[in-house]
């Protein structure tokens, strides 16, 4: 692990950030006002990446942020986190984020090197901690175009034992404007001729965080009056743009639910556990 690094960054939930978000992703919810309790993971929209240009890797990825140190790999992903939801963050709020450099391990895999790092950052509402957040990035080598494509798993079972299944296609004007908003420059987002020919992927990926959100939204929405407390969410196939995406509900328990993102023909996408209070 490299020495202890830490940023600290102080600004509000402002209504017109939250507004942008859920016109874009969450139009059937209703319009939040001041005071009103921010969805639990809509705190990701805020405090988006500010690093200069000069400061930013080849693929549009901060390089130094003051957080994670210099990585010599090329490519990095986003592969999940852990978040624990303490206590209500409401609109207006003045919130303070602390981000700190956790684990940071370096493994051998089938395709190489891989180094995983944990970053993790704290919300605070009036000095008390409201989210608790392990997120867990990869960085890897570069992509082999001459490479053999691993075969999907398709898993069929998600499906057929879903409680409830929601479907969504994002278009490239949604990933604009989740990159805009989170200042995002991640070029697989946006630059399809990046994501081919670089990266190795068959179109422009959807931003993890952002798949992340609408899980927890998804669950949320069918779970009314419920709490989440803690998500748990693992990234495991790339979500590609204009793709449909099914969010499946399923497992439920007196205290949670698993959420999956399940493509067409049923591959899984990304899982996210999710506890909840309340009932």
């Amino acid at each position: 692990m490299s020495d202890v690094s830490q940023v600290v960054r102080t600004e509000p939930i402002a209504r017109g950030t939250v507004e942008a978000y859920r016109g874009t992703f969450a139009a059937s919810d209703p319009v939040l006002d001041a005071g009103d309790v921010l969805p639990a993971g809509w705190e990701g929209v805020f405090f988006p990446f500010a690093v200069p240009l000069a400061d930013l890797r080849p693929d549009g990825t901060p390089a130094r942020d003051g957080v994670v140190p210099e990585i010599d790999l090329p490519r990095r992903m986003y592969a999940g986190e852990t978040t624990e939801f303490l206590r209500p963050i409401r609109v207006g709020d003045e919130v303070t984020q602390t981000t700190t450099l956790g684990t940071v391990t370096d493994k051998s895999g089938s395709r190489g090197r891989l180094t995983f790092v944990d970053i993790e950052r704290e919300y605070a509402v009036g000095g008390a901690v409201a989210v608790r957040s392990v997120w867990h990035d990869v960085f890897l080598e570069a992509a082999d175009p001459d490479a053999p494509q691993r075969a999907p798993r398709p898993d069929p079972s998600v499906v057929r034992d879903a409680e409830w299944i929601d479907e969504v296609t994002l278009d490239a004007r949604q990933l604009f404007r989740f990159s805009a908003l989170t200042f995002n420059t991640h070029l697989i987002h946006y630059d399809r001729a990046w994501a081919r020919e670089v990266e190795g992927l068959p179109d422009l990926l959807v931003h993890g965080p952002l798949t992340r959100i609408l899980l927890l939204d998804a669950a949320r929405r069918h779970a009314p009056g419920r709490t989440p407390t803690r998500v748990d969410v693992r990234a495991v196939a790339p979500v590609l743009v204009d793709r449909p995406v099914r969010i499946v509900g399923g497992g439920s328990t007196a205290d949670g639910l698993r959420v999956t993102a399940v493509d067409a023909d049923d591959v899984v996408l990304a899982t996210a556990d999710i506890t909840f209070s309340g009932h």
